[in-house]
C-alpha cells in the first residue's frame, strides 16, 4: 500500500475513533443531565407536599372567611396553557364573584394592558376579601397542587387562559418551551407597572438564563415583596 493511501486510512481510523469517544461523552452528559432535571423535579413535588400540608389551617381559616363572605366555591379553577401550550387547570383560592367570567365582556373597557391579556389592577369583580388575596399574592398559594401534579413550576412564565396564549405573537414562542410558575422575573420586576412587550421580553431572558440559583434568588424576592405587601394592606387597614 503507498505510504500516502496508508497515511490517509489511519488519519480516517483516529477522526472515526475520536468521534465514537466524543458520542460516548455526550450520551453520558445527556443521561446525566437528564437525570439531575427528573431528581430536581422530585425534590420540588417533594417540597411542593410539605408546603401544602405546612399551609393547611391557613387555608382552612380563608375557606371559612371566603364562605361567610361571598358565594361561590372556595377554589377558582381555569384553563391555562403551560410547557409547550398544553392546556391544564390552574387551581386559585377564588377572588372574585361567581360569574366574573359572564361580566368580564361588561367591562373589558377598563382593560389595563396594552397587549392580547385582560388585566385590571382593581378589578370591580373583586369579593371583600378577594381583593387582598390577589393584592398580596396569597391567591396563587393553591399551585403547589399545579407544581406535584407537574404542570407547573415554582419559578417560570405565568400560565396565560387558553384563548389569550393563542393570540401570543410567535416571537414569544419560547416563554412556552417550560412549565409555567407560581410566580416569575415579571412579579419582581413591577408586574402590572410593566407593558406586555416588557413582561413578555422578562420571560424570554428567564427562560435563555434559567437556572436553580436564579430560581432560588426569584422565589426569595417574590416572599419578601408578598411579606411587605401584607404589611403595607394590614396597616391601610385594608
Amino acid at each position: 500500500m503507498p505510504k500516502e493511501r496508508y497515511g490517509s486510512v489511519k488519519g480516517a481510523i483516529l477522526i472515526r475513533k475520536k468521534a465514537i469517544r466524543m458520542r460516548s461523552v455526550n450520551l453520558r452528559s445527556n443521561k446525566s443531565t437528564v437525570f439531575f432535571i427528573k431528581m430536581l423535579s422530585f425534590i420540588k413535588k417533594i417540597i411542593a407536599i410539605i408546603l401544602l400540608t405546612s399551609i393547611l389551617p391557613f387555608l382552612c381559616l380563608i375557606s371559612i372567611v371566603i364562605r361567610f363572605t361571598s358565594k361561590g366555591p372556595f377554589i377558582f379553577k381555569q384553563k391555562r396553557a403551560g410547557k409547550g401550550k398544553k392546556p391544564f387547570f390552574i387551581y386559585k383560592i377564588r377572588t372574585m364573584v361567581i360569574d366574573a367570567d359572564n361580566l368580564k365582556q361588561n367591562i373589558y373597557h377598563l382593560n389595563q394592558s396594552d397587549g392580547p391579556v385582560f388585566k385590571i389592577r382593581n378589578d370591580p369583580r373583586y369579593t371583600k376579601v378577594g381583593k387582598f388575596l390577589s393584592h398580596t399574592g396569597l391567591d396563587e398559594i393553591t399551585q403547589l397542587v399545579n407544581i406535584i401534579k407537574g404542570e407547573m413550576d415554582f419559578v417560570g412564565p405565568r400560565p396565560l387562559p387558553v384563548e389569550e396564549a393563542e393570540k401570543i405573537s410567535n416571537k414569544f414562542a419560547k416563554r412556552f418551551s417550560i412549565l409555567p410558575g407560581m410566580t416569575s422575573p415579571w412579579i419582581i420586576k413591577g408586574a402590572h407597572s410593566l407593558s406586555f412587550n416588557q413582561w413578555m421580553n422578562l420571560d424570554l431572558q428567564y427562560v435563555k438564563y434559567k437556572s436553580l440559583l436564579y430560581d432560588i434568588s426569584i422565589f426569595f424576592n417574590t416572599l419578601k415583596i408578598i411579606i411587605l405587601l401584607i404589611i403595607k394592606k394590614v396597616n391601610n387597614g385594608r
